[in-house]
């Protein structure tokens, strides 16, 4: 993984690279199986401490890369109203968003119907989390597959 230095920043900085995202959740179990069946990840690490448990998820063959921490308990988020926050997977195709909606739709968590929208955005749909997250799944975005490239801002 290429490691960038940020911009605009002394040589004295050191490369940077983001490795994880961490996230208290209710339902921890519920959690890892949402993630693991609709998001492809698998838990690569887990431990209990005092205050409650730990799971680590990532993708297969991007464990060193990034990893979602889930941390038991803790304050809960809440993705009502103009609230627009969510995790965003990239997939291989319209048709692919079109099934995991298929598929969220018969389990009762499709937050988001699969719609069309101008570049940068592309296809999508979103679905919420055991603990009320949205979790966008996409085609034609700039970060995956179908991606038209992005002109980035210097």
């Amino acid at each position: 993984m290429a490691r960038l230095r940020p911009t605009g920043h002394a040589d004295h900085v050191p490369a940077v690279a983001l490795t994880h995202l961490a996230l208290h959740v209710q339902k921890l179990e519920e959690s890892v199986a949402f993630y693991e069946r609709h998001c492809a990840m698998r838990c690569i690490h887990r431990r209990n401490h005092a205050t409650g448990s730990v799971a680590w998820l990532a993708e297969p063959g991007r464990e060193r890369d990034f990893v979602l921490v889930f941390i038991s308990g803790g304050p809960r988020r809440s993705a009502e109203g103009a609230d627009f926050s969510h995790l965003g997977f990239a997939l291989q195709s319209r048709a692919a968003v079109d099934a995991i909606a298929e598929q969220a739709r018969a389990e009762g968590c499709l937050a988001w119907e699969p719609r069309d929208e101008p570049y940068p955005v592309g296809y999508y749909c979103g679905l919420r989390d055991p603990d009320g997250q949205i979790v966008e799944f996409s085609y034609g975005q700039p970060l995956g597959p179908g991606a038209e490239p992005l002109e980035l801002q210097e």
